[in-house]
C-alpha cells in the first residue's frame, strides 16, 4: 500500500501533467487549503473518465500476464507467413509488440512449463518428462509466482498446470493464491476429471471440483477477466495457460467449418479451429484490458510450450501444412520442435515495441527478466539457467554472448547426450555430431561440423560443463502423505515410474491394454496406519472392475471414447520399500481396501491388483488416507 503522503505527491503530479504547465494552474493549486479537497477533486476527475485511480494513476508495479499456449509452433500464426490460418489479433498485437524471433522453450510440455516458472533447465527438477513419475516439479524450487506473490501481487494459474497433481505440487502451492486448472497434462488424461472433452467440463478450483459452462478455452480467459476484474485496483500476475491446441483435438463446430475447404488432413482443421478460438480470445483479453483502462500498464507475453503437434501432414505422397521452414515438430531437438512464437508488450514500460530481435533468447529468462524490469530484491538459492534480457528488451544492448542447451529426454533418468542440441544465436549443435548455421539454414538441411571443428569442439565443451554442473540435482519428486491436510492422496498411474507404456491418458484406461510394472516415489510424513484403495476407474465414477463404460461416439468435431474392458479381479496387494500387505478376498466393489502400518520416511509404492488367474496388473487408481498415527 501507498503511504497517504505518497498518494497525495502522485495525484499531484498526475494534475500537472494532465493540465500542463500554466501559471493559473499553479494559481489554483496554490489555493487549495487542503490537498485532500483536491484529492477528491482528482478522483472525481478520473471517475467521470471511467478509469481506475489505483491502478492506472498510482500504480508503482505493472500488471502481468504470460498467456502459454498447448502445442501451438512457431508457424501455427499468421504473421509468421502462415496463409491458410486465421490469427488477426495475434497477428496485429505482433506489429505493436517486441517480437524475440529467436526464442526457444522445451521440446514437450512439462519440461516447458518448470523452465518457465523456475528459470531453471528441467532436468534439474524432476520435469525433464511428461509421465512416468518424472513430470512433477520437485518442491524445494522457487517459481514467479512465489517471487511475485512476496512483492505484493495477486497471483492465478489458469489452464494447463502439468507440474504436479497431489500436495504440495499443485499451483495452489507454488505461489498462487487463486488456481483454475484441469488435471495431469491436458483434458481428459488420466489425472482428470472422468469424461471431460472440453465442453461443459469439471475442473479445479483451488484443488475443489467445479463444473464451468462453455467450451474449455473460453472458460479459461473468461476466468481470467473475473481475476482481473476483482483484483485491478492491485498489481496482478496471471499464468494464463489454455491446454490448446493439444490432442484430442475438440473443438466448437464453428470453428472447425473457418477451414472446412482448407488444404488440410482433418486433424488438422480442427488444430487450426482450436488456434482460431485462442486468437478471438485473445482479442477478447485485450479489448478488456484497454476497455479498463489496464493494457498500457500490463505486461502481456505471449508464447507457446513447444513445437507443433499437427503443423505437417503427408497425405497420398503430398505434404500438407506449414512450419514456417522449420525442421521438427513437438518432441524433435532440431528447431521445430523448440523454436516458437514470443511476442512481448509493455507500453508504459521502457522496452522496445514494434521491433524484431534475433537474439538467442529462452523461456527459462523470463524469470530473471521480471525481476530486474520490477526491481525485485530477489537472490535465487539455486543456480539458474536462464539470464535476465532486460537490458535486451530495452535496447540497451544488442546482442547476448551465449550458449544454452536443449534436451528431449522423456525417460526415467536423465542421460547424457540423449537428443541434446547446444545453441548459441546463429549456431546448432546436435547431438554432439551435427553442426548447422540456422541464419544460413534455417531448416537446418546441410550439416557443416565437419568444416566447423572449432565450432563443433567450443559448443560440445560447453555441453560437457553443462552437464557436469546440472547431474548432482537429478532426483525424483517425492509424493508426500500423511499431514492432515493432504488427505486423501490420489495417485494416478499417470505418475508410476516405469519403463513400459503408461496409460495416460483415459482412452488408454478404458482399453486396459498397458499394464506397466513400476512404483510411485513416496514420502510418509509420520508413523501410522494408513488406508489403500486400488481401483480400475476412479472411486468416484463408482464403476466396477467388471464395468464396461459406455461408448462415447465421435461427432464430427469431437474425438469419442471406447467401450470400457472388464477386469476379472480377485484381490490385490501393496508393497511399501520391503514390505508386502495383501489382500486375496475379492469384494463387490469399485474398489478393494488395504490397511498397511508405516514407517516414516521416503519409500517406493507399488500398487497392484490380482486377477482371478492370478496375473498382476498395476492399480490405475490408488487412493490414500491416514487412519491413525502409531
Amino acid at each position: 500500500m501507498l503511504h497517504i503522503t505518497d498518494l497525495l505527491l502522485q495525484v499531484l503530479i498526475r494534475f500537472i501533467f494532465t493540465f500542463g504547465l500554466k501559471s493559473s494552474i499553479y494559481t489554483i493549486v496554490l489555493k487549495i487549503k487542503h490537498l485532500y479537497i483536491f484529492t477528491l477533486l482528482i478522483l472525481l476527475w478520473d471517475y467521470d473518465k471511467n478509469s481506475n485511480l489505483t491502478t492506472n494513476v498510482l500504480s508503482q508495479k505493472p500488471n502481468i500476464i504470460v498467456i502459454y499456449t498447448d502445442d501451438q509452433g512457431y508457424g501455427d500464426i499468421g504473421c509468421h507467413g502462415n496463409t491458410i490460418i486465421k490469427t488477426p489479433n495475434l497477428d496485429t498485437f505482433s506489429k505493436t509488440a517486441l517480437e524475440l524471433t529467436n526464442f526457444h522453450v522445451g521440446t514437450t510440455c512439462t519440461p516447458s512449463r518448470s523452465g518457465l516458472l523456475t528459470g531453471r533447465h528441467p532436468n534439474r527438477n524432476n520435469t525433464w518428462h511428461t509421465i512416468a513419475g518424472c513430470s512433477i516439479l520437485t518442491e524445494d524450487e522457487v517459481t514467479i509466482a512465489d517471487i511475485l506473490l512476496k512483492s505484493s501481487y495477486n497471483t492465478a494459474m489458469i489452464g494447463k498446470w502439468h507440474l504436479g497433481d497431489n500436495y504440495p505440487f499443485r499451483p495452489q502451492d507454488r505461489g498462487f493464491n487463486e488456481a483454475i486448472y484441469h488435471g495431469g497434462g491436458g483434458v481428459q488424461q488420466t489425472p482428470d476429471i472422468w469424461n471431460n472433452n472440453y465442453f461443459d467440463d469439471t475442473y479445479f478450483r483451488n484443488g475443489t471440483p467445479e463444473q464451468f459452462k462453455g467450451y474449455c478455452t473460453d472458460v479459461w480467459f473468461n476466468e481470467a477477466i473475473k481475476f482481473i476484474d476483482n483484483n485491478k485496483n492491485t498489481p496482478f500476475y496471471i499464468h494464463l495457460a489454455p491446454n490448446a491446441a493439444h490432442s484430442p483435438f475438440n473443438v466448437p463446430d464453428k470453428y472447425a467449418k473457418l477451414y472446412k475447404d482448407a488444404p488440410l488432413t482433418k486433424t488438422q482443421k480442427r488444430f487450426y479451429g482450436m488456434i482460431t478460438n485462442i486468437d478471438d480470445n485473445f482479442g477478447k483479453l485485450v479489448a478488456y484490458l484497454k476497455e479498463k483502462n489496464l493494457y498500457n500498464n500490463t505486461i502481456i507475453v505471449f508464447s507457446t510450450d513447444n513445437g507443433s503437434a499437427n503443423a505437417i501432414h503427408k497425405e497420398r505422397g503430398q505434404v500438407l501444412g506449414y512450419n514456417a521452414g522449420l525442421r521438427g515438430l513437438k518432441g524433435s531437438h532440431y528447431d521445430g520442435g523448440h523454436r516458437v512464437p514470443c511476442f512481448i508488450s509493455w507500453p508504459n514500460g521502457n522496452i522496445l515495441q514494434k521491433q524484431k530481435l534475433n537474439v538467442l533468447t529462452a523461456n527459462v529468462d523470463l524469470l530473471p527478466t521480471l525481476i530486474d524490469l520490477l526491481n525485485i530484491d530477489y537472490s535465487p538459492q539455486k543456480t539458474l539457467d536462464g539470464t535476465s534480457i532486460a537490458k535486451l528488451v530495452k535496447g540497451d544492448i544488442k546482442s547476448l554472448d551465449r550458449m544454452l542447451v536443449v534436451d528431449s529426454q522423456r525417460n526415467q533418468w536423465p542421460e547424457k547426450g540423449k537428443n541434446s542440441c547446444v545453441m548459441s544465436t546463429n549456431w546448432r549443435l546436435i547431438d554432439g555430431k551435427e553442426l548447422y548455421n540456422t541464419a544460413q539454414d534455417p531448416g537446418q538441411k546441410n550439416n557443416i561440423a565437419a568444416s566447423h571443428p572449432h565450432v563443433v569442439k567450443k559448443m560440445q565443451t560447453f555441453y560437457d560443463n553443462w552437464w557436469t554442473a546440472i547431474e548432482p540435482d537429478f532426483k525424483y519428486a517425492h509424493i508426500p502423505f500423511g499431514y492432515q491436510n493432504t488427505i486423501p492422496v490420489n495417485l494416478t498411474i499417470h505418475d508410476l515410474h516405469t519403463e513400459g507404456n503408461v496409460p495416460w491418458n483415459q482412452e488408454l484406461i478404458r482399453k486396459g491394454e498397458f499394464k506397466p510394472n513400476g512404483y510411485y516415489s513416496i514420502k510418509v510424513e509420520n508413523d501410522g496406519v494408513y488406508q489403500f484403495k486400488l481401483s480400475r476407474y476412479p472411486i468416484e465414477t463408482k464403476l466396477g472392475f467388471n464395468a464396461t463404460p459406455k461408448t462415447i461416439k465421435d461427432t464430427p468435431y469431437t474425438d469419442g471414447l471406447p467401450q470400457g474392458k472388464p477386469f476379472s479381479i480377485g484381490g490385490a496387494k501393496i508393497i511399501v520399500g520391503d514390505s508386502e500387505f495383501k489382500t486375496i478376498k475379492s469384494r463387490n466393489t469399485s474398489y478393494i481396501t488395504i490397511e498397511a502400518e508405516l514407517k516414516k520416511g521416503k519409500h517406493n509404492l507399488k500398487s497392484i491388483l490380482i486377477k482371478k488367474n492370478g496375473e498382476e496388473i498395476p492399480a490405475y487408481y490408488t487412493t490414500i488416507n491416514f487412519i491413525n498415527p502409531l
